[in-house]
């Protein structure tokens, strides 16, 4: 009797197993599919950590300039203070702007007006991209005025 079960279940146990379920036909289907869809995540990836560069970097000479608009405001401020101080921020923010030392920050002050410029260029994750970066920033001069 025990013998008779046992085969029963063998038996059972083959034709479960040479039965096929649906889909059963694309074995291997798999590495396929992550072979065609690897690329387009690796590109998405890339892309997305440029994008986080560039803003990184606009955000870095806006950061840079404000700081030469406030420089350059004070009253009776040098002539160059807002330059100097911005080319102070950029030395330190590290290399999240590149490029930016070849005209170097640039501030035009007026009676009334300040204006900083930083130019440059993002950070590049993929070769042979580049992303230019211009940011102003503007303020007033501290001045005195007839009351």
């Amino acid at each position: 009797m025990r013998r008779f079960r046992f085969e029963r279940w063998c038996r059972r146990a083959v034709a479960r197993r040479h039965h096929r379920l649906p889909g059963d036909g694309e074995r291997g289907g798999n590495p396929v599919e992550l072979a065609v869809t690897l690329p387009a995540i690796l590109l998405m990836l890339f892309a997305s950590i440029q994008v986080a560069a560039v803003f990184v970097a606009r955000s870095t000479a806006l950061n840079a300039a404000q700081s030469g608009v406030n420089a350059q405001r004070l009253h009776e401020a040098a002539p160059n203070a807002g330059a100097e101080r911005a080319t102070k921020f950029l030395n330190q923010a590290g290399d999240w702007l590149v490029g930016w030392k070849d005209p170097g920050p640039s501030c035009v002050t007026t009676a009334t007006d300040v204006t900083c410029t930083v130019t440059g260029r993002a950070l590049s994750v993929v070769p042979g991209v580049s992303f230019s970066v211009r940011q102003s920033a503007h303020g007033t001069v501290e001045r005195w005025t007839a009351p």
